[in-house]
C-alpha cells in the first residue's frame, strides 16, 4: 500500500512573538535572529529534499521556505494561515488585561473567538479541511514526498486531529524551524483519518554507538 510523507516546519522566529503578542494574520517577517538561525539549520543540510514545498502565504512562512528550500518555489495555500486573532492583532495579554471579552476568550477559546477573529472551534475546521484536500491531492498526484511550512497553531492543531500516537495539541509544541515528520497509509488515512508522526524535522541527532570493550 502506498505511503505519503508530509514535512510540517514551523516557520523562523519573528520579533513580536518574542515580544509576547498575538500574531496571527499579521503579516510580519522574520526577524534578523530568526534568519541566521534558519541559515545556520540549512547549512548544516539536515532539511529533506521533497518533490513539492507547500507554505502559508504569510511572509514568515514563504521566508522560511526561501532560506530552507531556495530551489523551489513554494506553492502557497491560504487554508494554513495562523489563527486570526481580529482585534488583538499585534497586541500583548498585558494590554488586553481589562478586557471582558478578553477573559472570556481565555476560558473558552474553542467556542468564543477574538472580536472580528475566529474561534478555536472555526480555525480547527478550516486547517483540517484544507489538510484533508491536500492528502487527497498528494494522493491524485503521486506527490509521495512534501513539505509544508505553516505555524505552530497549525501544526499542533493537526497533530492533535490526525496524529498517532494520540497526544493533546499541547504536547506538540516545537521550535521555530523545527517540525514533524509524518507518513500517511492511504488504507489507514481513508478509513480512520490518521496517519503516523515517525520523526521530528530536521530528524533528532542519533545517540553515538557506545566503544566496544
Amino acid at each position: 500500500m502506498q505511503s505519503y510523507v508530509i514535512h510540517l516546519i514551523r516557520h523562523g522566529a519573528v520579533d513580536e512573538t518574542l515580544r509576547g503578542k498575538y500574531i496571527g494574520r499579521t503579516d510580519v517577517g522574520l526577524s534578523e535572529k530568526g534568519k541566521q538561525s534558519l541559515r545556520k539549520l540549512y547549512e548544516s543540510g539536515v532539511y529533506p529534499h521533497p518533490r513539492a514545498v507547500f507554505s502559508s502565504p504569510l511572509l514568515r512562512c514563504t521566508e522560511t521556505c526561501s532560506i530552507l528550500f531556495p530551489e523551489q518555489k513554494p506553492e502557497c495555500l491560504p487554508a494554513f494561515s495562523e489563527c486570526d486573532f481580529g482585534e488583538w492583532e499585534n497586541r500583548s495579554a498585558a494590554e488586553l488585561a481589562g478586557d471582558p471579552k478578553f477573559a472570556e476568550w481565555l476560558q473558552n477559546s474553542e467556542k468564543t473567538p477574538p472580536p472580528g477573529g475566529e474561534s478555536g472551534k472555526v480555525f480547527a475546521n478550516r486547517i483540517t479541511k484544507g489538510f484533508e484536500r491536500l492528502v487527497g491531492r498528494l494522493m491524485q498526484e503521486g506527490i509521495t514526498e512534501s513539505v509544508l511550512v505553516t505555524h505552530g497553531g497549525v501544526i499542533m492543531t493537526l497533530l492533535a486531529v490526525y496524529g498517532l500516537p494520540q497526544a493533546p495539541a499541547y504536547q506538540w509544541r516545537m521550535d521555530n524551524g523545527y517540525g514533524f515528520s509524518l507518513r500517511i497509509n492511504s488504507f489507514l488515512w481513508m478509513r480512520d483519518k490518521v496517519c503516523e508522526v515517525f520523526d521530528t524535522c530536521p530528524p533528532a541527532p542519533k545517540a553515538p554507538e557506545p566503544d566496544p570493550e
